[in-house]
């Protein structure tokens, strides 16, 4: 399984997601069409975004790979325009790092 993750990862999910043996591809900067293509969004099982400033990759994201399963993490809202292509949204007040990371490696 690969997941790439986009945005400050400021509540760990990566490190998480990494000691379950999940490869992680960190995306740094700002989300763009060439970056995820660049990180292999084409063969990626899920794309985790951690700043909704990102979120309108996920149209992208979905063109580039249909197959994509889309998360995000963050204590922000999601955009409306965004909503309905994302699969999970999770606020990370709410559920820890290491359980959205085991939800997401059992899928």
């Amino acid at each position: 399984m690969t997941v790439l993750i986009t945005g400050p990862d400021e509540d760990g999910l990566g490190d998480a997601l990494t000691d379950l043996g999940i490869d992680l591809v960190r995306l740094n900067g700002v989300a763009t069409r060439d970056s995820i293509v660049d990180a292999g969004i084409d063969s990626a099982d899920t794309l985790v975004l951690t700043d909704m400033d990102d979120a309108s990759i996920i149209p992208v994201a979905r063109e580039e790979n249909p197959e994509v399963r889309i998360v995000t993490y963050s204590r922000d809202s999601l955009p409306e325009y965004a909503r309905g292509q994302t699969d999970l949204a999770v606020d990370p007040a709410l559920l820890t790092a290491d359980v959205v990371a085991e939800e997401l490696a059992e899928q």
